[in-house]
C-alpha cells in the first residue's frame, strides 16, 4: 500500500481559527486576519477542537493518491459520500496482468496462498481469452460496417474490456486520487481506524492520519477511533484494548 498526501489547503488551521471567529466576532475577516497571531490561533484552535465545533474545519481539503490496495477497500471507501474520487478505470484501461492483494490470514497460511494465488492467475486467463473472444466478434462487425482497421480495433477492445472485467475479484489491485475535507477525515478516522474496521481500510486510514497530522497536529490532535475520547462506541462488540489503543494514537 502506498498513501500519498498530494494536495492540502494551505494554512489550513489559520483559515478555521478565523472562519470559527467570524461567528462570534462584530467585524470583518480583515480585521481578524490582521489581530490573529500564531499564539492566539492555536488557543482559539484547540478550543475549537476540544469543544468539537466541527463545521469551520469543513474551510480546509485534504487529497490523497492510494496505490496498491483492493476494490474491497474502494468499494468502502466510496460510502464515504461527502469527498471526491477519481479511480483508474476497468473499463477504459485493459489489465494484461492485473496485480492482487492477498490478506494477512492468507499471506501466512501456505495452502490458502496456494489456493488464492491459483485462482487469481485463472481469473487472467479467463479475462484474457474472453477479451479476446469478444474482439474477434466486434471486430469482425465493425469491419463489415465499413469502419477502418485502426477504428475497429479501437472499438472493439473497449468494449470487449468492458465485459470481461467482471471476471476481476475484490482482490484486483486498484489506484485511486480522492479529496475530502477536514470534518470528512475526522469521521472517517472514527469509523475507519478502529480496530473492528476491515484491516485493509484501517490500514490506510491509520496512514491517512499520520500524514494529516504531520502537517496539521493541533487539527487532528483528537482524531482516531471513537475510544480515543471517550467510552468505546461499539458497545458489547467492543475489541477490549482501549487502553492499547489510546496508546497507539497517542503516539502515532
Amino acid at each position: 500500500m502506498k498513501v500519498e498526501l498530494l494536495r492540502y489547503t494551505p494554512d489550513g488551521e489559520r483559515l478555521i481559527a478565523s472562519a470559527a471567529k467570524l461567528c462570534y466576532s462584530p467585524v470583518g475577516i480583515s480585521s481578524i486576519e490582521e489581530n490573529l497571531d500564531r499564539e492566539n490561533m492555536e488557543k482559539f484552535l484547540e478550543l475549537l477542537v476540544d469543544l468539537g465545533h466541527e463545521s469551520p474545519i469543513e474551510h480546509v481539503n485534504f487529497t490523497f493518491a492510494v496505490e496498491g490496495v483492493s476494490r474491497t477497500l474502494t468499494h468502502q471507501l466510496v460510502r464515504h459520500r461527502i469527498a471526491s474520487y477519481s479511480q483508474q478505470s476497468q473499463r477504459y484501461v485493459k489489465l494484461d496482468q492485473f496485480e492482487y492483494i492477498i490478506p494477512p490470514s492468507i499471506e501466512g497460511n501456505p495452502e490458502a496462498k496456494r489456493l488464492f494465488i491459483e485462482a487469481m492467475e485463472k481469473d487472467q486467463e479467463y479475462y484474457n481469452r474472453i477479451t479476446q473472444i469478444l474482439f474477434d466478434g466486434y471486430y469482425k462487425e465493425y469491419i463489415k460496417e465499413g469502419l477502418s482497421q485502426r477504428e475497429a480495433r479501437q472499438k472493439s477492445e473497449k468494449q470487449a474490456i468492458e465485459d470481461a472485467r467482471y471476471v476481476f475479484p475484490n482482490a484486483c489491485e486498484t489506484k485511486i486520487v480522492f479529496t475530502m475535507n477536514a470534518r470528512t477525515l475526522l469521521n472517517f478516522f472514527r469509523l475507519r481506524s478502529c480496530n473492528r474496521a476491515q484491516w485493509e481500510i484501517r490500514r490506510l486510514a491509520i496512514e491517512m492520519l499520520r500524514l494529516v497530522k504531520g502537517v496539521y497536529p493541533t487539527l487532528f490532535k483528537n482524531a482516531g477511533p471513537g475510544c480515543i475520547n471517550g467510552p468505546c462506541p461499539e458497545g458489547s462488540m467492543t475489541c477490549g484494548k482501549i487502553v492499547e489503543v489510546r496508546e497507539m494514537f497517542k503516539n502515532l
